[in-house]
Formats: C-alpha cells, structure tokens, sequence
C-alpha cells in the first residue's frame, strides 16, 4: 500500500462511515481498484485505524453528548442521561459478542470479497429505501429498540452492509425519531471501535514496518478530517429525509461490483 493509496483510502473511510453506504465495503473496493495485495490481518489492521479515526470524528461533534453519557455512567439517579448511557452499553452487546467469537472469521472477510460486498450493498439499499419511506417516527429509542439496533449493527461488521445505514434504517423502522436515530447511531460504535483498538493493541495486533506506520498515519489523519464534515452532514440530511438517494447509490454501486466480481 502506497502513500496516496492511503490518503484516498482514508477519505473514502470518513465520508462513507458516516453517510450510509457501508465504509468497509467501499474500502474494499477500493483495495481492488488500487490492487491492494495485502494480507487479510494487514488489510484489517488499515480498516481498524481508519475507523478510530471516524470514532475520533464522533466525538468531537458530540463531545457534549459523550460528556454526558460518561455522567449517566456513574450516577446513582435513574435520570435521563443513565437510561440512555444504558441503552448504548446494551447496543454494543451483539456486536461485541460477534466480534469476539467471530473474529478470525471476520477477518478472512476483509480480503477482496467483491461479490460479497456487492451483494451486501443491494441489502443496504433496500434497508435505505424501506427506511425512506416510513411514517410516524416520532418515539424515543427504548431499551428494547437499542439491543434490535445492537443486532443491527452486529449484522453490518460484513463489508457491504453500511453501519450507519443499518442502524439509522433499523431504529427509523421501529418508529425511532430521525434525528434521535442517527445521534444514536453514531454514539454507539464509539465504545466498539475504542475496544478494538485496546484489544488489538493488547494482543500486539499492530506490529508493523516503519513504511506501513507511515500509510497508517496518512490514512488515520485523511480519515479523520472527511470524517469530521461527513458526520454533522449527514446528521442534517437525515432529518431532511434523504435517504432513498443513497439507496439508489447503494443499488447502482452494488450492481456494479456484483458485476466486476465475475
């Protein structure tokens, strides 16, 4: 991995973790493109660091909401703010069980798989559409909501299946408030990303030469600020119920690389 080859793979992780076209999915399209001969766990490694770099983004736009979930979290009053620093402990539940039972296997995932990102983006497309389309979305997100947007979130770790667009799509579904739904959306992957990177560090997952430290860098820094301006962007067209145009996206990107695979 070179360089610019980097820096557009870490643009592509900030704008596309936020706006709900699946940003492991892009990214491994983009390895395509450029021919990434990576081996699975290097190119896992590249994904990981992009996506702290967006986890990084989100909390400078919510900073304010993160300070006060770190309050609910050590509270004795069952007030507002400890209700919903619960239902992001039990969001992360699903993902987290996947992805420590799952991990090896998830990694062989990130490898090329074309036909499988294409296919998962077509998934992605309908979840767009569906969510598009739904009516009174005026609720607050319960805790029963949080853990089905959990397992959401738990079923977009394949390449293909936007995050974002899983969760945003899920609680919009489930009567969720738009603007509730993407604030939630974005809160709940911070703790996953923040505890991959403790595990991976841990277990000494980032070994690594000075030349991949540099790519690293690049693409940790490009990652973080599109992902800066792709987060407060997306937040506004969600409200504005724009959803169906990145269907449309999703449906005509994933035609495409179904397409390629063969």
């Amino acid at each position: 991995m070179g360089a610019l080859e980097a820096i557009v793979l870490g643009i592509i992780q900030g704008l596309t973790e936020f706006l709900p076209v699946s940003s492991s999915g892009h990214l491994e399209i983009g390895k395509a493109l450029f021919g990434d001969t990576s081996l699975p766990e290097e190119s896992l490694m590249f994904t990981v660091v992009v996506h702290f770099a967006t986890a990084l983004a989100t909390i400078v736009v919510f900073r304010k909401d993160i300070g006060l979930i770190l309050k609910g979290l050590f509270t004795k009053e069952m007030n507002d703010e400890k209700r919903f620093s619960i239902k992001i402990v039990i969001s992360m539940i699903p993902a987290a069980i996947v992805g420590v039972l799952f991990d090896k296997e998830i990694e062989a995932l990130f490898s090329g798989q074309i036909l499988l990102v294409g296919g998962m983006l077509l998934v992605t497309g309908i979840l767009l559409f569906l969510a598009d389309r739904a009516k009174n979305t005026n609720k607050k997100v319960s805790f029963i909501n949080s853990f089905i947007i959990g397992v959401a979130q738990a079923i977009a770790i394949l390449p293909g299946i936007s995050r974002s667009g899983a969760t945003i799509a899920t609680s919009v579904l489930l009567g969720v408030d738009r603007s509730r739904a993407a604030r939630f959306s974005f809160l709940m992957v911070v703790p996953l990303i923040l505890g991959k990177i403790a595990k991976d560090l841990l277990d000494g997952g980032f070994s690594t030469s000075a030349d991949q430290s540099l790519n690293l860098i690049l693409g940790f820094v490009a990652a973080l600020v599109s992902g800066y301006f792709a987060c407060q962007w997306m937040i506004a067209l969600v409200k504005k119920s724009k959803l169906v145009y990145f269907s449309i996206y999703c449906f005509v990107v994933g035609a495409i690389a179904i397409f390629v695979s063969f």
